[in-house]
C-alpha cells in the first residue's frame, strides 16, 4: 500500500504540539511532503525536523497546492483562515483535516460545506478529545442508552486563570473570538456528540470582557501575566442552546474568571435512567486523558449511588501504538481515507459546534435570543 502524502499548512503551536508527532507515528501509513507557513523559518524548521527526505516548505500556500502528489492537507493556521486555505485544498482535489473549530463563523463553515461536498474527498475537523478513555466510554454508554433520554447537559470549558499568552489567541480579528471558540468549542462537541443531537432551534448567550483589561486580574495567570492592553477578546462566555427534541444545554466557557474550580473539555448528562459527568482538566494544555475522570450517578437498590473509572481497570480502545488521543485521531482520520469510510468527527457535526458558538456571540451582541 503507497503511504498518504501529508502537507501542513500552517506550523506553529498546535502543529508543533499534536499534528506533527501524531503524524510522525503513523509511519506506516503516512509520510509528511510539504510544510507552509507565513513565516519562513518556522515552515523550514518543521521542514527539517519532520519531512520524509525531499520534502519541501513555502510561505505561500496556493502554492503547496499545486503539488498533485499531495494527498491530504492538514490546516493548522489561525482560525479565520480556515474557510480560504481549506477551500482551496479541495478545489485542488485533497482531502482535509482542519483544526478546531471548523470556522470562525457560520457563513464561513458553510462556504467550507459547500466546497467539500463539491469535491467529493474526506473531511474532518480536530476534536481529538472525542478520543480519550473517559469520552469514549461516556459515548459508548449513551450509545447503549444507559442514561435513558438525556435531556439536560451542561458543557463546561472553565479555566480560573490560563489566558494563552503566545500566537494570536488574544488577536479578534485573525481568531474570531477567545475561550468560547477556543476552548468552549471543545466542550460541546462532546456534549452534542454524547447526546447525538444536532438539531438546535435557540441559542442565548452572553459575553463579558471584565477581566481581559485588567493588569490586576493578569496576576497569576498559568502561562504569565498578559499584555491587557492587547488583549482583544471576551474573557468568558455563557451560552444557553434549546433543541428540537425539548432538550437544552447549557454552556460555560472562560479564560479567566473568579471561580475556583477549572473544568475544561468536559460535560454532565442528565438523563431519565441516570447520569454522568466529566471532571478534570487539560494538564498543561494537552490533554492525554489521565487528567479526566467520568462519574455516573444512578440508583441501585432503591439507594443512590455514584460509580467512576478505575485507575488500574483501564480499557484498551485500540490495540497497539500509542493510547494518545491525538495519535487515536490521526491514525483513525488517515485510516478513514485508506478504507474510505467515514471519519470519527463528521464535518456536519462540527458545523453544527461552529453554528451554535456563533449564535451565542450574536445573541450577546445583539440582545436577544437566536433562531437557527
Amino acid at each position: 500500500m503507497a503511504k498518504l502524502k501529508v502537507a501542513v499548512i500552517g506550523c506553529g503551536g498546535i502543529a508543533n504540539q499534536k499534528h506533527f508527532p501524531a503524524l510522525a507515528a503513523q509511519k506506516d501509513l503516512c509520510e509528511i511532503v510539504a510544510f507552509c507557513d507565513i513565516i519562513e523559518e518556522r515552515a523550514k524548521k518543521a521542514c527539517e525536523e519532520y519531512g520524509e527526505e525531499g520534502a519541501k516548505y513555502y510561505t505561500d500556500y496556493k502554492e503547496l497546492l499545486k503539488d498533485e502528489s499531495i494527498d491530504v492537507v492538514h490546516v493548522c493556521t489561525p482560525n479565520v483562515a480556515h474557510c480560504p486555505i481549506t477551500c482551496d485544498a479541495f478545489a485542488a482535489g485533497k482531502h482535509v483535516m482542519c483544526e478546531k473549530p471548523m470556522a470562525h463563523n457560520t457563513e464561513a463553515a458553510q462556504k467550507m460545506m459547500d466546497a467539500w461536498k463539491k469535491s467529493g474527498k474526506k473531511f474532518t475537523i480536530g476534536y481529538q478529545n472525542r478520543f480519550r478513555q473517559d469520552t469514549q466510554l461516556l459515548h459508548a454508554a449513551c450509545e447503549a442508552g444507559d442514561f435513558g433520554e438525556i435531556y439536560f447537559a451542561k458543557s463546561h470549558a472553565i479555566r480560573r486563570r490560563a489566558v494563552p499568552t503566545w500566537g494570536v489567541f488574544p488577536d479578534k480579528s485573525k481568531q474570531g473570538g477567545g475561550p468560547l471558540i477556543d476552548i468552549g468549542t471543545h466542550a460541546l462537541d462532546i456534549t452534542l456528540w454524547c447526546m447525538d443531537n444536532y438539531k438546535p432551534v435557540s441559542v442565548m448567550g452572553s459575553v463579558y470582557e471584565k477581566l481581559g483589561h485588567s493588569a490586576l486580574a493578569a496576576q497569576g495567570n498559568m502561562f504569565g501575566a498578559w499584555d491587557p492592553e492587547k488583549y482583544e477578546v471576551e474573557d468568558s462566555a455563557f451560552g444557553f442552546i434549546k433543541f428540537e427534541n425539548g432538550a437544552t444545554i447549557f454552556l460555560e466557557a472562560a479564560w479567566a474568571i473568579n471561580m475556583k474550580d477549572s473544568r475544561e473539555a468536559a460535560c454532565t448528562l442528565c438523563g431519565t435512567k441516570a447520569g454522568a459527568e466529566i471532571v478534570g482538566e487539560m494538564a498543561g494544555g494537552n490533554a492525554t486523558g489521565r487528567e479526566y475522570n467520568l462519574i455516573v450517578n444512578g440508583t441501585y437498590h432503591g439507594n443512590l449511588v455514584e460509580q467512576s473509572l478505575s485507575d488500574s481497570g483501564t480499557i484498551a480502545f485500540f490495540e497497539g501504538g500509542s493510547s494518545e488521543p491525538k495519535d487515536l485521531e490521526c491514525r483513525q482520520w488517515l485510516e478513514c481515507i485508506i478504507n474510505d469510510t467515514d471519519p470519527c468527527v463528521r464535518p456536519e457535526q462540527a458545523f453544527v459546534v461552529t453554528q451554535i458558538l456563533d449564535a451565542i456571540y450574536r445573541s450577546a451582541a445583539e440582545g436577544r435570543e437566536i433562531k437557527l
